[in-house]
């Protein structure tokens, strides 16, 4: 707990600068120590990182947000430059990570769409509020 000592130089009354530089000393040895001792891996803020990192894994849930579903091929035009492979890989992790559904139809060609989950439509809010500080603070 930070010690208010009143401490008077030409006249004036320098407690409160003398707490503040004490106070923020005192709290930034309280983080530090915080800090060293936290796992970041066990915290929320990980998780969802996990769930959404990625280059594109962002992009393919914006895109199902807005079309609702969305096919393979439709999905590999709105992103432009992606692979095949990778396209895939980030689908099949989405949906393992059960933020998106992939139903297949048994027909030939192969017919699969893709939408949310309700799981994947709880992380919209979130999505969209990162969309809208993005239009706010972007560089015109």
């Amino acid at each position: 707990m930070p010690v208010n000592i009143i401490i008077v130089v030409n006249g004036e009354n320098t407690s409160t600068v003398f707490y503040e530089r004490y106070y923020y000393k005192g709290k930034r040895k309280m983080i530090k120590n915080y800090i060293e001792k936290a796992n970041f891996e066990d915290t929320g803020f990980s998780y969802a990182l996990s769930l959404i990192s990625g280059k594109h894994k962002m992009v393919i849930l914006y895109c199902l947000m807005e079309f609702e579903v969305v096919r393979f091929n439709e999905l590999k035009r709105y992103i432009k430059n992606v692979s095949d492979k990778t396209l895939s890989n980030n689908l099949k992790e989405l949906e393992k990570n059960r933020l998106i559904i992939r139903k297949e139809y048994p027909q030939i060609p192969p017919k699969v769409e893709y939408s949310l989950s309700d799981r994947g439509k709880s992380l919209m809010g979130v999505l969209d509020q990162l969309c809208v500080w993005g239009e706010e603070n972007r560089e015109k």
